[in-house]
């Protein structure tokens, strides 16, 4: 194999075709198929599947056993936990070919998908929110909110490094980690 900018295990398959930025990492058994573009510093575990069109930003970190579907686009710094679904036919029949129907699913800058997750197709996962473990995904999730159940319903929110944020009555709330402040207002978070 030539010299590449990226690392990929001898076990995986890399198709000709794809765009792979440099200080990727792609591991054992994983599948990285044509017209997909994976960008720098991504980690792809083991027995991962990128279907051909789908783009994954930098800094992407996909845990093991996790398909990524065509139709399927996640910005910068997303986390995919370990065996989390994608799909991307809403009313799947195998002897019906609906390749031509493939749903457009966007996963925002620095979301977190949960370990088992399923995200139905069509749909957006805004930024930097929370998708618990388990958590069955059925409308579009705002920036900044927290996830769970089936079907998925939003308990709270989440700040950028990961941890609950207990707004006030005046709507502030401070990251315990960062010290970053956030504020809510008609149902929006941003950070201040």
């Amino acid at each position: 194999m030539k010299d590449t900018p990226y690392f990929a295990h001898e076990t995986a398959v890399i198709d000709p075709g794809c765009e792979i930025g440099e200080g990727t990492k792609i591991w054992h058994f994983t599948h990285i198929m044509p017209k997909c573009r994976i960008g720098q510093r991504c980690n792809i575990g083991q027995n991962v599947v990128v279907s051909p069109e789908v783009v994954l930003g930098n800094n992407v970190k996909v845990q093991n056993n996790v398909s990524i579907y065509t139709g399927v686009t996640c910005e910068d710094d997303v986390f995919l936990g370990p065996s989390m679904v994608f799909t991307n036919v809403t009313n799947p029949r195998s002897a019906v070919n609906r390749r031509d129907q493939y749903e457009q699913t966007r996963v925002k800058q620095g979301a977190t998908i949960g370990a088992n997750a399923t995200i139905v197709c069509g749909h957006t996962i805004g930024r930097f929110a929370f998708i618990g473990a388990g958590t069955v995904v059925v409308k579009d999730v705002p920036d900044y909110a927290l996830v769970v159940g089936n079907p998925g319903r939003q308990i709270g929110w989440m700040s950028e490094h990961g941890h609950r944020l207990n707004f006030d009555t005046a709507g502030k709330a401070v990251c315990p980690e960062s010290g970053a402040e956030y504020s809510l207002k008609n149902g929006i978070v941003s950070k201040a």
